[in-house]
């Protein structure tokens, strides 16, 4: 082939991915912090926040899964059965979320459903979090199969990744706020940020650190040449963002924060690809062993190329009709 398919895909389900953390993770973020609103027009408002755009964010998140099932079949079959737990209680926790969005409005007990967003949004955010850390400390595989146990996904550091993806969103969910509220809420919102933004890095930093140890792979990736010199990159990169960040939020801008937060996601991203790149499951499974046949690739590959700009265009249009600040009587103006 003339195009690497099994490149170009993996590509795409990268951007899948990575835009579902970037739409979602503030959705998720603001379900997180939902028991922190101090009234219940407050916590409307921060739920009426995300309603139009909710549903939508979560397209990425089915487009990344099923292509990965779709053209990656080998490694699919091998992730599912290593993280059963945390991928099926995520599952369970966005429908419990979703549940809420439409019942709250429609029900005297209100509480209920308050517990049941916050409580989705926490589940789901830390499964996905504990499959990031599993996935990063490496899935043992034996020919074409899961050879591990049914824990192995359990580790001290996928826990340690699973809080740090809960806090991060949380960063996300508050700097959206900042963004889209104003008065009491705002400000309530722009002090947790401060709080959220120095815990989101200290917790990078950690988990950064103990990363090239899950695997002498990643170690040798980092820390020798070629590769400390891209590795180099994203320190620098995260202090530019450091800096935009606590600069936003000390100058009482609305999107500089935000922006920044989701560059924090963005480079974190970056890094992990640094270490995987060309593992598709680490440690052994690269991306060309573990793509399906060329043809196949190359027919759903049509089918991305059409359906990828039409979501994309989609949600751009949502973003930009429900844009601006929301005004707690009427919605958006």
């Amino acid at each position: 082939m003339i195009f690497d398919l099994a490149f170009i895909w993996a590509g795409l389900i990268a951007f899948a991915v990575l835009t579902y953390v970037i739409l979602d993770g503030f959705d998720l973020g603001i379900g997180i912090l939902f028991p922190f609103g101090k009234s219940e027009q407050d916590r409307d408002l921060m739920m009426n926040s995300v309603a139009p755009v909710w549903d939508g964010n979560e397209t990425w998140l089915v487009l990344g899964g099923g292509g990965l099932f779709a053209v990656f079949p080998l490694a699919y079959a091998i992730v599912m059965p290593a993280l059963y737990m945390p991928i099926i209680l995520m599952l369970l926790a966005l429908v419990f979320r979703g549940v809420s969005f439409e019942y709250r409005w429609r029900t005297q007990n209100k509480r209920l459903w308050d517990i049941a967003f916050f409580g989705g949004s926490f589940v789901a955010a830390l499964c996905q979090g504990i499959a990031l850390g599993a996935l990063v400390q490496g899935i043992e595989i034996d020919g074409r199969a899961y050879a591990g146990g049914w824990f192995d996904w359990l580790t001290p550091f996928s826990v340690l990744t699973g809080f740090a993806v809960v806090i991060g969103y949380a960063l996300l969910g508050a700097t959206w706020l900042v963004l889209k509220t104003e008065h009491d809420i705002q400000m309530q919102m722009r002090g947790y940020a401060w709080w959220l933004g120095a815990a989101t890095l200290g917790l990078i930093g950690l988990v950064s650190l103990l990363t090239p140890f899950q695997e002498p792979e990643y170690f040798q990736r980092w820390f020798n040449l070629p590769g400390s010199l891209f590795s180099m990159i994203v320190p620098l990169l995260m202090l530019g963002l450091t800096w935009a960040f606590f600069r936003g939020l000390n100058d009482g801008k609305d999107a500089q924060p935000f922006l920044a937060a989701l560059g924090f996601f963005v480079v974190s991203y970056i890094g992990i690809g640094i270490s995987f790149y060309p593992m598709m499951v680490p440690p052994s499974l690269t991306i060309w062993e573990a793509a399906a046949p060329d043809a196949s690739l190359a027919f759903t590959l049509v089918g991305a190329a059409i359906l990828i700009p039409i979501i994309l265009g989609y949600t751009a249009y949502a973003y930009w009709v429900f844009r601006g600040k929301m005004d707690p009587s009427e919605g958006y103006h």
